[in-house]
């Protein structure tokens, strides 16, 4: 027995060794081209999640423009605030985006010039009697923990009469997340949340009309990026491409987009950027996609929207410069300002996000094109047919987009092939050279090309409808509004008709003077509950699967090990039996939080190893599978102890070998012993899987706590609640069915 238990105790220990060693495989360094931006997912609008499970914000925007211009592939990471540095000193993240001030943490980090001039506010109840900071004495004032509002009450460059305001609170009250933290300002366990101004915006917009903000300020402070301490080299990099987007213009329009616009404070030290004089207006477009543009015989571009784009530049007195563009590198175009706009029967349907647009300006159908002798009438007639489409167009995503109708989808399923070309005019020699059976293409282009072409003929079914706008850098709102005045005035004078019967489109054009989006009025429409329910459990779904991974992968590697861990600790061999023990007193006696933040740090502090991202999710698995491995060890051993005596006797006078013994008479025994005891810690890690969020991996909890931030709701936490109960609830019916199967004495 005592050797069986050595071998044992020494499996366990080769097991967890092995699983350890895997698991830390997962750590790199950094991949390169990658940069990594760690955010609170809780502190909108700077970072959070939006209704389709994006983490969004002005930073992350930000960011996200940073990396393009640079190549770089951005990985946005939501941490644990108060880890914060912890991810910073082990690479796990690159810096730390997120509404991060710089005033008390000059020292503390490499920091670029501030972007952002912000201010600590109170917001009260509107009916709390609360008009002035002065009435907060007495009051229980809530701040969120390690934020600038508390370092605004207690820091050491705190200002003395914050210092003496807030000796007077009745409580200074530290919460998680400002979700929290209006919460109990609405039920009346704080009488005031101090916070950011920009958060305080976003907040009471987001609550309806229940809260206002005081007047008076705090304290100021500055925003920036914060890198690790001495990392001036990517610090570097990254505030030079801000400068050039400072310079042109969209560091300015990133910030309009989330309603920032006053607190910006960024400039570059370069020259000013033009901005009142333009004396060009570029047009990108696709020179093979007649009438809208094209080359016609005497080398010259023209087409229907560069006739409207020429038209407004006389209007405006601007040149117009044509520009032809390959159609897979128009984003690539715009964002470097190569271009001023996309205006090319450029659809917005399934781009609305994508752009800054113009009002629509055609409404188009995308339809089927096929050689006259073809025996295909109808759309369904198109089944086990080649049909081609341009890459990148409205035919493409009318088969395959996101939002392409069902009808549609089983079409393309049904086809012998969707094949994709580079222009019309190759879909047209493959379609009279008999290489495809049809071409699917946008109505206004399938006329022009039918008319130019003999032996074609277009199916009367349309496959789908689809407008078409002018397609601005995000944000450029500016030269948006200047063009579409003009083409209002256009509109209102007869020129843009004229010009669209010149091209035979009359019948295509939808502008009128009524649909300007100039002003772009913001209206909030109120969601029914109903609708505003499925899209919380929609978004909460995707944190279903990592909890359920993070309960079985612990259960499947935890419950084997207990049993190891419990030989090692029934072992004779004394120093292996002290050595088990202390690692269970330890793993017992110890915060499971704490263990998931040594196993995911350590690497880094013993060994410099700097942690890949998908380690994140093994610390996770590694911390759990140690922690319960410990407790149903003892599980086990109390289960084994409670065996009578007689059975080990009366099983070697049978002539049992050792293993037999066990397997055969004393585990069955110990199993039927210990399942009430095993039901409760498993009940136990249903719960417990929300302590991943320790390490920044985001299971379903964290997943609704951040949803609960961006929606300003409640809801997601109760009906995480309710996932948690029903779990569970399975669990326990479970477990209570195998213990009845088990009493088979009874």
């Amino acid at each position: 027995m005592k050797l069986r238990s050595i071998a044992a105790a020494w499996t366990a220990g080769l097991m967890l060794t092995g699983l350890c060693t895997g698991l830390i495989g997962g750590i790199t360094a950094s991949a390169a081209q990658k940069f990594t931006v760690g955010f609170d997912a809780e502190f909108p609008p700077y970072g959070y999640q939006d209704e389709s499970g994006e983490y969004v914000g002005f930073d992350l925007s930000l960011a996200e423009e940073v990396c393009k211009r640079r190549g770089w592939e951005l990985v946005k990471t939501p941490i644990e605030w108060n880890s914060k540095d912890l991810e910073l000193e082990t690479g796990a993240i690159d810096c730390i985006w997120n509404g991060f001030t710089i005033n008390g943490r000059e020292d503390s980090y490499t920091w670029t010039v501030p972007y952002v001039d912000n201010s600590q506010v109170a917001v009260v109840r509107k009916d709390s009697g609360v008009s002035a900071l002065e009435d907060l004495k007495g009051k229980i004032v809530a701040v969120q923990a390690d934020s600038s509002a508390l370092a605004a009450f207690t820091g050491e460059d705190a200002e003395e009469k914050n210092i003496e305001l807030a000796k007077q609170f009745k409580e200074l009250q530290q919460v998680g997340d400002y979700n929290s933290a209006f919460l109990n300002l609405e039920s009346g366990a704080v009488d005031a949340v101090c916070m950011d101004i920009g958060v305080a915006k976003y907040e009471m917009e987001k609550r309806g009309d229940k809260f206002k903000m005081l007047d008076e300020h705090i304290s100021s402070e500055e925003y920036g990026v914060g890198f690790l301490k001495g990392n001036t080299e990517l610090r570097d990099q990254v505030q030079e491409t801000l400068y050039e987007m400072v310079n042109d213009n969209t560091f300015s329009q990133i910030a309009a987009d989330w309603g920032l616009s006053d607190a910006v404070c960024l400039t570059a030290p370069a020259a000013e950027t033009e901005s009142d004089g333009r004396t060009t207006f570029t047009v990108g477009f696709d020179a093979e996609f007649p009438p809208y543009g094209y080359q016609d015989e005497s080398g010259e571009y023209v087409g229907f929207d560069l006739s409207l784009a020429d038209e407004v530049c006389k209007r405006r007195g601007w040149t117009l410069v044509k520009q032809p563009i390959d159609w897979n590198s128009k984003d690539m175009e715009l964002e470097t300002g190569a271009i001023d706009c996309i205006w090319n029967g450029f659809t917005i349907n399934g781009r609305e996000s994508d752009y800054t647009w113009s009002s629509a300006y055609v409404d188009n159908s995308q339809v089927v094109v096929v050689r006259e002798d073809s025996d295909i009438n109808a759309i369904g007639d198109l089944s086990g047919k080649t049909v081609a489409v341009q890459a990148d167009s409205s035919a493409l995503a009318a088969f395959t987009g996101e939002d392409a109708e069902e009808k549609n989808i089983e079409l393309a399923k049904s086809f012998k092939e969707l094949q994709q070309v580079g222009d019309y005019n190759s879909a047209f020699l493959n379609l009279e050279s008999g290489a495809v059976d049809a071409v699917c293409m946008d109505i206004g282009v399938a006329k022009y090309e039918i008319e130019k072409r003999e032996g074609f003929r277009k199916l009367d079914e349309t496959v789908s409808s689809e407008v078409y706008g002018i397609g601005f850098l995000k944000g450029n709102t500016a030269l948006r509004d200047q063009v579409e005045a003009t083409l209002m005035e256009m509109v209102k004078d007869g020129t843009f008709m004229q010009i669209a019967k010149d091209w035979g489109l009359d019948e295509s054009v939808c502008l009128t003077a009524e649909s300007s989006n100039t002003t772009e009025e913001k209206t909030t429409e109120k969601v029914p509950f109903s609708e505003k329910l499925l899209g919380i459990c929609k978004q909460l779904l995707r944190g279903v699967g990592a909890s359920l991974a993070i309960f079985f992968l612990t259960l499947l590697f935890s419950l084997p090990l207990g049993l190891l861990i419990a030989a090692g600790r029934m072992s004779r061999f004394k120093p292996l039996r002290w050595l088990v023990s202390v690692y269970i007193s330890v793993v017992r006696g110890t915060p499971l939080m704490l263990q998931l933040l040594v196993v995911f740090f350590g690497p880094y502090y013993l060994f410099r190893m700097q942690t890949s991202a998908s380690y994140r999710f093994y610390a996770v698995i590694i911390g759990f599978t140690l922690n319960y491995a410990a407790y149903f060890a003892e599980i086990y051993r109390s289960g084994i102890q409670a065996v009578p005596k007689g059975q080990y006797e009366a099983s070697t006078i049978l002539g049992y070998s050792g293993m037999q013994r066990f397997f055969r008479i004393i585990f069955p025994q110990m199993v039927k012993n210990i399942i009430p005891s095993v039901t409760n810690e498993v009940i136990t890690l249903v719960k417990d899987t929300s302590l991943a969020f320790a390490i920044s991996y985001t299971e379903m909890f964290t997943l609704a706590k951040q949803v609960a931030a961006s929606e300003a709701t409640i809801m997601p936490l109760f009906i995480a609640g309710l996932f948690y109960y029903v779990f569970n609830a399975v669990v326990a019916f479970v477990m209570d069915r195998i213990e009845k199967k088990l009493n088979y004495f009874r």
